[in-house]
């Protein structure tokens, strides 16, 4: 297993320093923390080996080993790798929820509590992260369930050009409604998250074009064979 560090955490780290948030990105990156680990034990749980950690902008990245062999084990046109890498990508909001709701429970018990900065800082954190990695972007906690549940029933190809569609146009809708909240609020994370949705939205789409072009070239050279038998 690996370990890596983003060095775009520090870039974020600066940016948020020089505009006074440092203190809310920290937050964010501990309840991000969390709920990547929540994503840890479920994989563990569901028989995944870690591959790498890496400590990313938004928190941290596990990649799971997977074994050849669970490709094979159908389940409803699919298989039961699509359902397991489903669950994994739910079990991070559901951690983060979790966390939400237990201390909205404690608040209830404890009236004094409701009025605290923790308590509305620990609600405002975890629902607010939870929330953001179910938008359906890829490679988002959504992007990823919405990806695996296609995947399931109509297979790889057709799973990675719808996830692709979905993802660009809730990029776009996102940040034409993002735009105009900026103009009111004036809050510089947004435009920063914006920036990092969009990094990683390019860096999909070139993977994407890449698989793209991978297949055109292995049906061309299947074409190239059969003319020559």
């Amino acid at each position: 297993m690996s370990i890596k560090i983003d060095l775009k955490i520090f870039l974020f780290l600066f940016l948020f320093l020089i505009t006074s948030q440092v203190e809310i990105y920290i937050t964010l990156m501990i309840f991000a923390i969390i709920h990547e680990l929540g994503h840890l034990l479920m994989g563990v749980i569901l028989g995944f080996k870690t591959e790498e950690i890496k400590l990313s902008p938004v928190g941290l990245q596990i990649k799971f080993k997977v074994n050849s062999e669970e490709y094979n084990i159908q389940i409803n046109k699919g298989n039961s790798l699509c359902i397991k890498r489903a669950i994994i990508a739910l079990a991070g909001p559901i951690t983060n929820l979790a966390i939400a709701v237990i201390v909205i429970i404690l608040g209830k018990i404890n009236i004094n509590l409701q009025n605290t900065y923790i308590y509305q800082i620990l609600i405002y954190s975890n629902f607010l992260i939870a929330m953001f990695n179910l938008i359906p972007i890829y490679p988002m906690d959504g992007g990823r369930v919405l990806n695996e549940i296609i995947r399931l029933f109509c297979g790889n190809k057709v799973a990675y050009k719808i996830t692709y569609i979905v993802s660009k146009t809730v990029l776009i809708v996102l940040t034409a409604i993002s735009s105009i909240v900026i103009l009111y609020i004036h809050n510089i994370s947004i435009v920063i998250i914006l920036v990092y949705l969009w990094y990683l939205e390019i860096m999909e789409i070139r993977r994407y074009n890449r698989r793209k072009n991978i297949e055109k070239l292995t049906k061309h050279m299947e074409k190239k064979e059969e003319s020559v038998v």
